[in-house]
């Protein structure tokens, strides 16, 4: 088969792996090598002066011996194959390379055979990069479930991050769709990786030019909408390997239908997109604003809301939380407020040192008061004095796309508010805005 005919296979067979993510690691290549690393590197993004910064994303092999009924390239789907050999996909990468194409290589594998035997080869792959072609470009690697440690070992010291994909958020469910994988067989090289790339960084303390196990930590991915399980089953399971393994990333991808089975959605049905971006939106709250996965669903709440990002809905099931004042406020309270971020939230610290803050002056450091004016004060002042009706505020937290598909239903005549009227009712169903309003019963 002709190499283009391989790539495109491959290429295309890779899309369902997520991989965007910055590649956490500043590096350059030593005298007579190509190639370099930077951390802000993302794939299929763009840098401040606009190049577009891409990774290689591809396949060894598309062959494989399992059969996960949720993946296109299951031992039992009727798809065009293809297998590169080590040589080729390395000589490929770098005639991508040398052409300002990529800036780094993207490399997952269906199981040739074993394991062992696919991860051989990916090793070779990147061996010859390495070594060969003296490439120090960024390299992410997938380390295959099942495969000896010293083949992951070996891969970690070639690549500068690794990640061993979860796919599926519970056991029952590997069970019934990936029954060649389990969680033991997932965590345990999960487990390794993390117990490496901590004696690596003690041996980086003492011999400073150590070689770098897997410098920019591991990764993994979950697939959503493919099984019953929960944004709340998903959430919890994202904490737990974040606070176990230490993980830079925990990636979710909505299922796409790429196949007819009676135990996954129907072929026509569309991907939970919104449920991933979702997710991804807690994810976040997780890791940079000190939320708890338990504080953003319940039992009794196990998925989220459609119509508010995961920070609003947690501010409008707490408003006895606020409202906060600015010029007062601890960094993790200011975290809290809808509108403000990371970066909002340390200019306030900082401004506040030298100058009592004012809402007027807060926009410019950043403060989407369009959200934060329901939520804070500055030294006891409001935004307005006028009684604030719900659904003012509702129009403020949604996103310009909700809002867009409810334009009718959210336009009304301009209010006067007084203090004592009673607010308007939502024209919209009842349904609807206890949906918004995440109301508990």
């Amino acid at each position: 088969m002709d190499i283009f005919d391989k790539l495109k296979i491959l290429t295309d067979a890779a899309k369902y792996d997520v991989a965007c993510t910055s590649s956490g690691v500043d590096k350059k290549a030593a005298r007579g090598g190509i190639g370099s690393a930077a951390a802000c590197g993302i794939c299929h993004s763009f840098s401040a002066d606009g190049r577009c910064i891409s990774l290689l994303k591809v396949l060894l092999t598309n062959i494989c011996a399992y059969d996960c009924q949720y993946c296109v390239n299951r031992s039992s789907n009727d798809t065009p194959r293809a297998c590169f050999s080590p040589r080729e996909l390395a000589d490929l990468t770098i005639n991508f390379y040398r052409r300002n194409y990529i800036e780094g290589l993207f490399l997952s594998s269906g199981v040739l055979k074993s394991p062992d035997y696919t991860s051989e080869q990916m090793i070779e792959t990147l061996r010859i990069l390495r070594e060969e072609y003296k490439f120090s470009g960024y390299i992410h690697a997938k380390a295959i479930p099942g495969a000896d440690r010293a083949l992951i070992s070996r891969l970690g010291m070639l690549a500068d991050r690794m990640s061993v994909n979860i796919e599926l958020p519970s056991q029952q469910s590997l069970q019934l769709l990936a029954p060649d994988k389990s969680k033991h067989s997932i965590f345990t090289p999960m487990a390794y990786i993390q117990n490496r790339i901590q004696e690596n960084s003690h041996d980086l303390v003492k011999y400073r030019h150590a070689p770098r196990f897997v410098p920019a930590g591991q990764s993994t991915q979950m697939i959503i909408g493919a099984t019953p399980d929960t944004d709340y089953q998903i959430l919890n399971l994202t904490e737990g390997l974040y606070r176990k393994y230490k993980l830079k990333r925990v990636f979710f991808s909505a299922y796409m239908p790429v196949t007819e089975n009676s135990l996954l959605p129907a072929p026509d049905t569309n991907p939970p997109l919104w449920r991933e971006h979702r997710l991804y939106q807690a994810d976040w709250l997780l890791r940079f604003y000190g939320f708890a996965a338990n504080e953003l669903l319940d039992q009794q709440h196990q998925n989220f809301n459609p119509y508010l990002d995961p920070k609003c809905n947690w501010a409008l099931q707490h408003m006895d939380f606020f409202p906060v004042d600015v010029n007062r406020a601890f960094y993790r309270d200011l975290l809290r407020v809808p509108g403000i971020g990371v970066t909002s939230a340390k200019r306030i610290l900082a401004a506040r040192r030298t100058t009592t803050l004012q809402l007027a002056g807060l926009k410019a450091l950043g403060v989407v008061l369009k959200r934060a004016q329901y939520f804070i004060t500055c030294s006891g002042k409001t935004a307005t004095d006028l009684k604030i009706a719900p659904n003012t505020m509702l129009r403020a937290l949604l996103s310009d796309r909700i809002l867009g598909q409810y334009h009718t239903s959210f336009a009304s005549p301009t209010e006067q508010l007084s203090l004592f009227d009673q607010p308007p009712l939502l024209s919209w169903h009842q349904e609807e805005l206890q949906k918004c309003l995440a109301i508990q019963n």
